[in-house]
């Protein structure tokens, strides 16, 4: 039984999946001292009993890797993903100098990029299943990545860099996360990633106007929930036409998978969302809603 948790931490990005086999999957990070204790003990009590725990990080932003040398510390991440860069900051903080050392561990750090294969992110043996991750971007020999990186590495910009992940399994729901991808470039490279029907879509760029998912993708991702960080009210882009969750109104949104259903709670009570069922779930407190999975196109 899959568990997909979005974190509230503020304009950042965190998540993790308990995969439903035997891997553990951690999102981006933005730990602060407010929060970083009762976080990195839940991802402590939830992987406690997975045997492989993996960290992805989606590209070099500080509120996508914040906190991380604390995480490394009470939780060593053995298993760091991220796209390869030469990223430069201004302000060498305690964060970033970890990110490097994980970035370019010989051991650690694994480079993702569009197709790659790697046990048991997507691939399974005899003693362990797949994680059902796939890695739909970045194409390195992409004339807009190249251009995207040559910024990254000159400390001009990072959010072009990110790493375009999905997760699905069998019979069930699929997941998508973009990192902090600009709406032009996604429209840039519409013809050369591979889109197909997602269940959750995790909003670009926290929701930000900036970060818009253009139409040309939504209409290939057909997503039935698209989730919204929390990025001032100002600056979201609430995607009309589509159904939605806002972690400024629900705080932590936790997902639990069974079967072809999804079933919500948040962190904060009275949240609600009239296009969900009332299943009477009880898994965890604060449950708002289920979601029945399409498997097929209804556009």
């Amino acid at each position: 039984m899959p568990v997909i948790k979005s974190y509230a931490v503020g304009a950042g990005d965190m998540f993790y999946i308990r995969h439903g086999g035997d891997n553990f999957t951690i999102i981006d990070c933005d730990l602060c001292d407010e929060n970083r204790e009762e976080i990195i003990q839940e991802l402590k009590d939830e992987s406690r009993d997975k045997g492989i725990r993996r960290f992805i990080c989606t590209h070099p932003d500080e509120d996508h890797f914040g906190g991380i040398h604390w995480l490394d510390d009470s939780l060593p991440i053995l298993n760091f993903y991220v796209v390869k860069n030469q990223a430069i900051k201004d302000k060498n903080t305690e964060s970033f100098k970890r990110y490097c050392e994980l970035r370019d561990h010989s051991d650690k750090a694994f480079y993702i990029y569009k197709g790659c294969s790697r046990k048991w992110m997507n691939m399974e043996d005899d003693e362990r299943r797949s994680a059902g991750i796939n890695v739909l971007w970045p194409d390195t020999d992409n004339e807009h990545f190249k251009e995207a990186l040559r910024a990254c590495d000159a400390g001009e910009s990072y959010n072009n860099t990110s790493a375009v992940i999905r997760y699905s399994f069998s019979g069930g729901a699929s997941f998508l996360w973009l990192g902090d991808l600009e709406t032009q470039f996604m429209e840039d490279i519409v013809d050369e990633i591979e889109l197909e029907k997602t269940t959750v879509v995790f909003a670009a760029h926290h929701g930000r106007n900036s970060g818009k998912i253009p139409d040309s993708w939504l209409k290939k991702l057909d997503p039935q929930v698209i989730v919204i960080g929390e990025a001032p009210s100002r600056h979201l882009n609430y995607y009309t036409g589509y159904e939605i969750l806002t972690q400024n109104k629900a705080g932590h949104i936790t997902m639990e998978c069974v079967g072809d259903k999804i079933h919500f709670y948040s962190s904060k009570s009275g949240y609600s969302k009239d296009f969900l069922d009332d299943e009477g779930c009880t898994s965890y407190p604060n449950y708002f809603g289920s979601l029945t999975v399409e498997t097929e196109y209804t556009l």
